[in-house]
């Protein structure tokens, strides 16, 4: 990919105006395109003009500093996940708990709602006399 000149004039941390003359003076080769930019080649450009050294190590500490917090923030999440997951475990077993002492206390409700009298021993009808008079006087 070539560079633009302004992209040249920031590689090099020279000013546009002296990587025309650059140009123009054949010091440097480079190209103009259909738009009438022109494109300079990043070797070609560097081999005139050296590449610019950051020496801003602000940039360098602020990184670092950035992937600090970030790495803590990481660890912290990290955290929080694992004691959410121990949690979901935790509400797990106490729903399997609920459950079983549900189905306890159920079972205990539904023996006391039977009937659970002595039945009186039937006697047994004999005849068609004994048994209209057992509709009669409802025992049957």
């Amino acid at each position: 990919m070539n560079y633009s000149l302004k992209q040249s004039a920031e590689a090099t941390g020279k000013s546009k105006p002296t990587v025309l003359r650059a140009l123009q003076s054949g010091r440097l080769s480079g190209k103009k395109d259909d738009n009438g930019e022109w494109q300079i080649d990043p070797a070609e450009l560097h081999r005139v003009f050296p590449p610019v050294q950051n020496t801003d190590t602000r940039n360098d500490t602020k990184s670092s500093n950035e992937i600090g917090a970030l790495q803590r923030e990481l660890e912290i999440l990290r955290d929080e996940r694992r004691r959410d997951h121990e949690l979901i475990e935790d509400l797990r077993h106490d729903r399997e708990d609920l459950r079983k002492d549900r189905d306890h206390w159920r079972q205990q409700a539904t023996a006391l709602l039977t009937d659970q009298r002595p039945q009186a021993p039937q006697k047994p009808v004999q005849g068609r006399l004994a048994w209209a008079w057992s509709i009669l006087t409802g025992r049957v």
